[in-house]
């Protein structure tokens, strides 16, 4: 019986018009592309192979890198008992003793580099991190500086003194150790401080946020802002933009010019009736623009009973949606307390039990997301699993309706709203320098912009006034109009 119900439900309503009945759909097909798609898909690959060259090579020498820095000490342990064993003089207690002090550093040291370094990336970003790449250099140039002086000052000589060398390695562990917590403080806690204050702006319909950042590059800025922007900004809608399009094309469609003196004769490019059709062209462009700033006078009554209709039609179809739900809820509640005097055998799940409830609810649901413009971003087995989500954790119907009645952040909603979506940072400043008072830069998607300005945060001055606490006295005046 199960799988007669998913096949029922699944061809029902696997279309988009999932809360209607079934009808057949000619021409051209959903899954059709044009060649502007496969240009763009064929763009986006590109692009894709190269970030992840760039992003393999700079984690091959970050592995290369950290391969030399680990070897380094051991390998000046290693080499004079390989190359001149019989020189060299015995190891006494401090020495052995140094022995374990340099395995336990490179052990803290392993661990550290891991926690900081080798991190899962959280973007593509287009240019190099400089703090990170000057970090690689000096430690670079300290790892050959320290070689230099082993080559010339022991490999060349076959120094005996052991202790000496266990001591050398001791102190390249220790300086890489502090090089590590430079990094600390160049990566992570010099941009804790917040410094500025940033506004962030849709270029649709005008959203806006603000945020404080620390001393950051104008790229790892624009990652921050991308990274509050999926959980901060509602879902950009373009079905709730096109309602102004709409209103001024109607405005316009409804315009129309009429030549009472009939229409020109066709004449050659140059002559009489040539310059006659321009002119009636130009009178007619302006006819249109002078009825159109009469009609723009009557403009806002249309405006405002249409989103007065609007509105009603909302709070209909959300409290059918509403009472449907709640009866569909109702009716699980019900079907459990009696699904615990069957047979094991039939008790559903949660999956089935959504799948069961979801077609008394899904017309009403449909209604409602055409009203508000938001069935694009629920699709019929999204809005299923989060039915089957809610019953497994015993929420309300009011929870259920909560992703639907309101649009929620980016991250709420399918993969495809965010996933490997393509940004590209417009800035007349380099993007690796600093941010500064007055900056602007752009972050470009496919439909929309976010527009940020930066202002500096102003310095505070604080001043303090000490008031003693024996100086608040107080006198009770009454007067003889005054009641007690």
């Amino acid at each position: 019986m199960e799988y007669v119900l998913d096949y029922l439900i699944n061809e029902k309503y696997k279309d988009d018009n999932w809360g209607e009945t079934t009808t057949a759909v000619t021409g051209t097909s959903e899954h059709s592309l044009s060649q502007e798609d496969i240009v763009r898909i064929t763009k986006d690959l590109e692009d894709s192979v190269g970030l992840d060259c760039r992003r393999y090579f700079t984690l091959t020498l970050a592995v290369i890198l950290g391969l030399l820095v680990f070897l380094t000490p051991l390998a000046f342990l290693v080499l004079p008992h390989l190359l001149w064993p019989e020189k060299l003089q015995s190891c006494g207690t401090a020495c052995e003793g140094l022995f374990i002090s340099v395995a336990f550093k490179l052990l803290i040291l392993l661990l550290a580099v891991w926690a900081l370094f080798f991190r899962p990336p959280r973007a593509g970003l287009p240019r190099v991190f400089v703090f990170r790449a000057l970090l690689a250099v000096l430690v670079l140039l300290f790892v050959v500086s320290y070689w230099l002086f082993y080559g010339v000052r022991i490999l060349d000589s076959q120094d005996e003194n052991y202790q000496g060398i266990v001591q050398y390695a001791v102190s390249l562990v220790d300086a890489l150790l502090f090089i590590h917590y430079l990094a600390i403080v160049l990566l992570e806690l010099r941009q804790l401080q917040p410094c500025f204050s940033v506004c962030v702006t849709r270029s649709t319909d005008g959203e806006i946020r603000h945020y404080n950042l620390g001393q950051l590059s104008i790229q790892r800025a624009a990652l921050a802002i991308l990274e509050h922007y999926y959980c901060d900004f509602p879902v950009h809608n373009p079905a709730l933009l096109s309602a102004s399009k709409s209103r001024a094309a109607k405005h316009l469609a409804g315009l129309k010019v009429y030549n009472v003196d009939g229409e020109f004769p066709a004449a050659p490019a140059e002559g009489p009736g040539n310059n006659a059709a321009a002119g009636l062209a130009h009178s007619q462009s302006r006819a249109m623009i002078a009825a159109a700033a009469r009609r723009r006078d009557t403009s806002h009554n249309e405006l405002y009973y249409e989103e007065a209709e609007h509105e009603r039609r909302v709070r209909k179809r959300k409290a059918r949606l509403v009472v449907a739900v709640e009866e569909a809820f109702t009716h699980i509640k019900r079907l459990q307390e009696e699904e615990q005097k069957k047979a094991p055998g039939d008790v559903m799940d949660p999956r089935e039990a959504a799948q069961a409830i979801f077609p008394s609810m899904a017309r009403a649901l449909q209604k409602y997301l055409r009203t508000t413009k938001q069935q694009h971003c629920h699709s019929m087995e999204s809005i299923q699993q989060h039915l089957a989500f809610c019953i497994t954790n015993n929420m309300t119907p009011k929870a259920f309706l909560e992703s639907y009645l309101a649009p929620g952040p980016t991250l709420q909603y399918s993969r495809d709203h965010w996933l490997a979506r393509q940004w590209t940072l417009i800035s007349e400043a380099s993007v690796t320098s600093g941010l500064k008072d007055g900056s602007i830069f752009l972050l470009k998607c496919v439909d929309f912009s976010l527009v940020v300005t930066t202002k500096k945060i102003p310095y505070i001055q604080m001043s303090e006034e000490y008031i003693d606490p024996k100086s608040h006295k107080f006198v009770l005046r009454l007067q003889s109009e005054t009641s007690v």
